[in-house]
């Protein structure tokens, strides 16, 4: 069989990126509804496996996407190819900072694009440093984000509930809900740009590198998760439950070091299994309205909030408060996405937002 073309490597991240909205959609639906009964407990469940995981996928193929988009530019080094580089990372910068400050206006506090603008800062500022110093930024951000989580007060801001962030639009309320305790912050959410970075430098997407991706993804997450089970078990009898979990658990808030590498291996593995379905796949049209509805990402995320959470917002439905609810909301809305992704791509090339950026960027 054939080596597998760039193209094909590109939608393949192009899908794994449609499930990393999917899981998105989940999750902010869940916490816009305030979903917290309404269903059986593997209801929650379910939902649970996404918290901070789909995100972090997304963020990675945000680094990935990063490196393939400037790969020429960097391997010529050619002074005017770096510089029209950086300039397109700039403007992608203001655009989806610009984008996510229309989100947090329109009342949306979990916003992911206004942190995206800080990951597009830092690629056009790493754009031609070596593949291993972005390893060493790697684990100096991760472990600087733990010292950070033990110095400084990670619930300040919130409220009990931490649905709420008091002081947010102020300067000191803003910088500390970015770097710190934000629901994406930039320490120690720039860890899974930085090793989507270095993956797309890398030849760890190609076929004879695939099976390796994929184990890794999986062995990685069983054992990160299980160093977090026995982490908090062995140390329940010396510290109280919410010490154990704020200090090793694998949930994303607060993102504490094993969240980080756990989710950082099941993104591995989500990007492995797609490599492999849509080689196998592709050309079924299923797998193409899935590929299609990943090249629609960012207009599929400001879609959810400004389309999906608006509907029930005008029909006075949006805390509901049931589970069983937000996840039906949430499957009807990226069927929907399917649809209309795949129609759209019939005709255009680009989603509504990404060609406004294109545009621009």
């Amino acid at each position: 069989m054939n080596q597998p073309t760039q193209t094909q490597r590109i939608t393949a991240l192009d899908y794994a990126r449609a499930w990393a909205i999917f899981g998105m959609i989940i999750v902010n639906y869940k916490l816009a509804m305030q979903a917290q009964s309404g269903g059986a407990e593997w209801l929650q469940v379910i939902a649970g496996l996404f918290e901070g995981r789909a995100s972090a996928l997304f963020v990675v193929l945000a680094g990935i996407g990063v490196s393939l988009m400037t790969a020429k530019a960097r391997s010529s080094m050619e002074r005017d190819a770096l510089r029209k580089s950086r300039n397109s990372l700039h403007r992608r910068a203001v655009f989806l900072f610009l984008a996510g400050l229309m989100l947090l206006l329109f009342g949306w506090n979990a916003d992911i694009l206004h942190y995206y603008a800080v990951f597009m800062l830092v690629a056009s500022v790493l754009l031609t440093v070596a593949d291993r110093l972005l390893i060493v930024l790697f684990g100096a951000v991760l472990i600087l984000s733990q010292l950070f989580l033990l110095l400084f007060d990670y619930s300040k801001g919130w409220n009990a509930t931490f649905h709420e962030y008091s002081g947010f639009w102020t300067i000191a309320g803003f910088v500390r809900n970015l770097l710190f305790n934000g629901f994406h912050p930039i320490f120690p959410w720039l860890c899974f740009f930085l090793i989507g970075l270095w993956i797309g430098r890398k030849q760890w997407l190609n076929r004879e590198n695939r099976m390796t991706l994929l184990l890794f993804g999986a062995i990685g997450t069983t054992v990160f998760e299980t160093i977090s089970y026995a982490l908090i078990r062995g140390t329940s009898s010396i510290l109280d439950k919410e010490a154990t979990h704020y200090l090793f658990g694998t949930k994303p808030m607060p993102p504490g070091m094993l969240y980080v590498l756990s989710s950082i291996c099941s993104a591995l593995f989500v990007i492995a299994l797609s490599l492999y379905i849509v080689d196998k796949w592709e050309k079924s049209s299923l797998t193409k309205a899935i590929i299609h509805t990943g090249q629609l990402s960012l207009s599929h995320y400001i879609g959810h909030i400004i389309i999906g959470l608006g509907i029930l917002e005008a029909v006075n439905y949006l805390e509901n408060g049931q589970i069983s609810f937000a996840l039906a909301y949430s499957c009807c809305f990226f069927v929907l996405a399917i649809i209309f992704s795949h129609i759209w791509r019939k005709w255009l090339k680009r989603g509504p937002v990404e060609t406004i950026m294109r545009k621009y960027c």
